[in-house]
């Protein structure tokens, strides 16, 4: 299926790390029954709702859990890794897994923005053959908040200096192929795919056109940039062993439920959620409908998720399958990815439940 879950593992409020992670596990049986070609897990630090902070972890308890879907990372950081530390890891996975791991990187975490596209998003909404595009989201107010500086430097040792992405890349190529002058076990040799995940049209969607790898774009996150981001891939592409034409999967957020007003109510909670992130306080617990219905919006605060909430997909099972696709056919992707929050893990369940069988339908 043309379908992948990206999951968080959030905690919701009231609950716990324990258990947002055995939902994890839960919720990726389930999505293998269900049919979905992945399952990818997210690195987010510092958050008080987010249990998902070491996905190399999280994806060897969930491959232990499943038979046969891929699990991967979306994306693991290398801003604060090395390469060999990622081969190694992933190597010891795929060592009991054979074949099944994606293991996606991403330039997030790194110290300063990426450089600007050669293309740059609209500053105004716009609709491209039914696809929304807000305007851009300003990242550089969260640069600016002191705390957020703090935490990147504790993801670091004292001094270290980040390599240039692309010979990153480079290096965890070099390391799993073993044409890199060390040799790592395990890790040399593995059955693992590597995929660039990026935001924009920037170096991340040059570095995996160019070395011919798979590339995942983020409409959930970044939804003004979609478009220029597939197009610099597609733009750089350059077939290699791996692929001989470009490959991409896109990211959505999605809440189904079998009527809207059940949808809407399951999704309500998603704005204020957003909220806490864009504030610089990190995605907090996720909230009940009826803790986020107390909550006093400003026109700042809806300013601040518009982009986010005009581009999640809710509803009925059949309004989000056409919704995505949508997605699909605007984008030109050949998977989506699809990441679904609400407090109750039962409902989030449901929700991909009942997109399965609404994306299996002609």
């Amino acid at each position: 299926m043309s379908l992948s879950v990206l999951d968080l593992a959030p905690i919701s409020s009231g609950g716990t790390a324990g258990q947002a992670l055995r939902d994890t596990i839960e919720l990726a049986r389930r999505a293998e029954e269900f049919g979905y070609a992945r399952y990818w897990l997210a690195e987010h630090h510092f958050a008080p709702g987010v249990a998902g902070s070491a996905p190399a972890v999280l994806i060897g308890l969930v491959a232990a859990a499943t038979a046969t879907i891929r699990v991967g990372s979306g994306a693991v950081q290398l801003g604060h890794r090395t390469p060999v530390s990622v081969v190694e890891e992933f190597g010891i996975i795929d060592a009991l897994h054979p074949g099944r791991l994606d293991l996606g990187i991403g330039r997030s975490g790194r110290r300063g923005a990426e450089p600007a596209p050669a293309r740059p998003a609209s500053t105004e909404a716009r609709v491209v053959d039914g696809l929304l595009v807000p305007p851009p989201f300003d990242w550089s107010r969260l640069a600016r908040i002191p705390r957020l500086a703090f935490q990147t430097s504790l993801l670091q040792q004292p001094g270290a200096v980040t390599p240039d992405f692309a010979d990153q890349v480079d290096e965890v190529l070099a390391l799993l192929g073993g044409t890199h002058e060390a040799h790592v076990t395990p890790g040399e040799g593995a059955d693992v795919q590597v995929w660039i995940l990026g935001s924009s049209g920037g170096q991340s969607a040059r570095v995996a056109g160019e070395r011919g790898l798979p590339f995942a774009a983020n409409y959930h996150v970044s939804p003004s940039s979609v478009l220029e981001a597939v197009a610099a891939y597609r733009e750089a592409f350059k077939p290699s062993d791996e692929l001989a034409e470009p490959y991409v999967i896109v990211s959505a957020d999605a809440v189904v439920a079998e009527d809207e007003a059940r949808a809407r109510e399951l999704a309500s909670p998603y704005g204020l959620w957003v909220r806490s992130i864009r504030t610089g306080a990190g995605a907090m617990p996720y909230p009940t409908p009826r803790e986020a219905a107390r909550h006093v919006w400003t026109e700042a605060d809806r300013a601040l998720v518009k982009d986010r909430i005009d581009t999640r997909f809710v509803g009925t099972p059949r309004a989000v399958a056409e919704g995505l696709r949508v997605l699909r056919r605007v984008t030109g992707a050949d998977e989506l990815l699809v990441t679904t929050i609400t407090h109750d893990p039962a409902d989030r369940v449901r929700s991909y439940e009942l997109l399965a069988e609404a994306w299996a339908r002609p």
